[in-house]
């Protein structure tokens, strides 16, 4: 594995969910793998989970790290071709991804989408610039369009905790007041179209995701219906693709409640996090032995585990 931008870049997914439970169970094994390797994070965009489990997972393979907030530890960037730089970004990516480079033997990056041109967001224009101009290994930690990493621990996660082999898995939309990126749902979908999983999108008409995303899922637009007999709910607000960026609705009868888990077939409760409690899920469910968000987000830790080790092992 030389980069970890999407699905496409994992050759065996069951491996890698695999990797991942073992760095769980021996979370110190490869510690000599990084030895005197250096990792380079850098966030365009604020992080909890992302950064704690990314720094713990370098740590755990021995690795270096050094963590960058552009725009306050750094300089703005500059990251289109050709433009006459007077404007309030001092420095181009071309030098800054090439710098970075020189210093870091991966160097990992998070950019959320501006949800204003779908065109410009879906060229993944951050993540494909430093790809093109750093000269090592680029670990996607969130882009425009993708979240792989959480992907992979959501796949860690449903691995864990099925109990069928074919387990139904639905991703809801959840109601929310202000526009959010595709990437957490588009992601999901990618990965879960690649398990052997009864796999439903529910939304509210004008929240159809992008096609390539969806894949096999079926899409419903009767969230009750969606939830009979599911084994794994997995909420997330995202914004409209086809009318980009905007907030059709904000129809609080999409929010997760405990009379909607009771449809499902002890189905768990999942999501990314950080959520808001009471407006898009309920305290009860949150709070309920249904509720996995703790332990999905510990998992994150050890699908950085598993990326790091397959990314260090090309070097």
């Amino acid at each position: 594995m030389t980069n970890f931008l999407a699905y496409d870049d994992v050759t065996d997914l069951n491996a890698l969910i695999q990797e991942g439970l073992n760095a769980k169970q021996n979370p110190f094994a490869d510690q000599a793998l990084g030895h005197n390797k250096t990792i380079g994070l850098i966030f365009f965009n604020s992080s909890l989970r992302t950064r704690m489990s990314t720094q713990k997972a370098a740590q755990n393979l021995g690795m270096n790290v050094i963590m960058m907030n552009v725009g306050q530890d750094s300089w703005g960037l500059e990251m289109e071709e050709g433009t006459v730089m007077n404007g309030d970004k001092a420095e181009h990516v071309k030098e800054a991804a090439a710098v970075v480079g020189k210093y870091c033997d991966i160097v990992a990056v998070r950019a959320f989408a501006g949800l204003k041109d779908r065109e410009q967001d879906y060229r993944e224009v951050v993540m494909n610039q430093f790809k093109k101009y750093a000269g090592v290994p680029i670990i996607n930690l969130e882009s425009a369009t993708r979240h792989p990493l959480q992907s992979l621990a959501d796949c860690i996660t449903i691995e864990e905790f099925k109990v069928r082999k074919r387990p139904k898995i639905v991703l809801t939309w959840l109601p929310h007041f202000k526009p959010l990126p595709q990437a957490v749902a588009n992601s999901f979908c990618e990965w879960i179209n690649h398990t052997d999983a009864e796999f439903v999108v529910t939304h509210p008409e004008g929240y159809d995701l992008a096609p390539e995303f969806v894949g096999n899922a079926r899409v419903s637009y009767n969230q009750n219906e969606a939830f009979e007999g599911a084994d794994f709910i997995y909420g997330k607000n995202w914004s409209s693709y086809q009318h980009y960026g905007q907030v059709l609705t904000q129809d609080p009868s999409w929010m997760v409640t405990m009379d909607k888990m009771r449809l499902t077939d002890n189905g768990k409760f999942m999501h990314c996090l950080p959520v808001r409690r009471n407006m898009k899920v309920t305290d009860e469910v949150l709070d309920s032995p249904q509720s996995l968000v703790i332990e999905q987000a510990a998992n994150r830790e050890w699908s950085a585990q598993a990326v790091l080790k397959g990314v260090l092992q090309s070097l």
